[in-house]
């Protein structure tokens, strides 16, 4: 599932990234790699914390623009670009913006699209909590 996502943001990181002139030669790979990690801690830490409803809300109604999710995970990407990468922190923020977005887009629609995608909400949670089955309250608050 995690490769997915990688592949996912690899698949947008055209502008963002690999045609970016602030992002150092050589450096596309880990920088993509640093995106999805963004991604994926953002969204561990809301279940660590327990805000397993707020992440079932998330996908539902992933309201992309407005969502303080988003806005962590450009956020913390922004940074990691900033720290590791030597970016200025516009810089970083606008790169950032442009990858995150556009990738939280599509997981949105491919989370809605098939009980077989890989983005489905219970296979999500269930990745990043390490296997367990949220199945039961997911349906519960999908339902409401």
């Amino acid at each position: 599932m995690f490769e997915n996502l990688f592949m996912l943001v690899k698949s947008n990181a055209g502008e963002a990234v690999i045609q970016n002139p602030v992002i150092p030669a050589g450096q596309s790979e880990a920088v993509i790699n640093d995106a999805s990690s963004a991604i994926i801690e953002v969204l561990k830490k809301q279940l660590d914390n327990g805000r397993i409803k707020d992440l079932i809300r998330f996908f539902k109604f992933m309201d992309v623009k407005n969502n303080e999710l988003v806005t962590s995970m450009i956020n913390r990407f922004a940074n990691k670009l900033n720290k590791y990468y030597n970016i200025d922190p516009k810089s970083a923020f606008n790169a950032s913006s442009l990858l995150i977005v556009p990738v939280i887009e599509q997981m949105a629609k491919l989370s809605k699209s098939t009980a077989e995608s890989e983005f489905t909400i219970n296979r999500f949670l269930s990745k990043l909590s390490g296997g367990n089955d949220f199945s039961t309250l997911v349906d519960s608050y999908m339902a409401a």
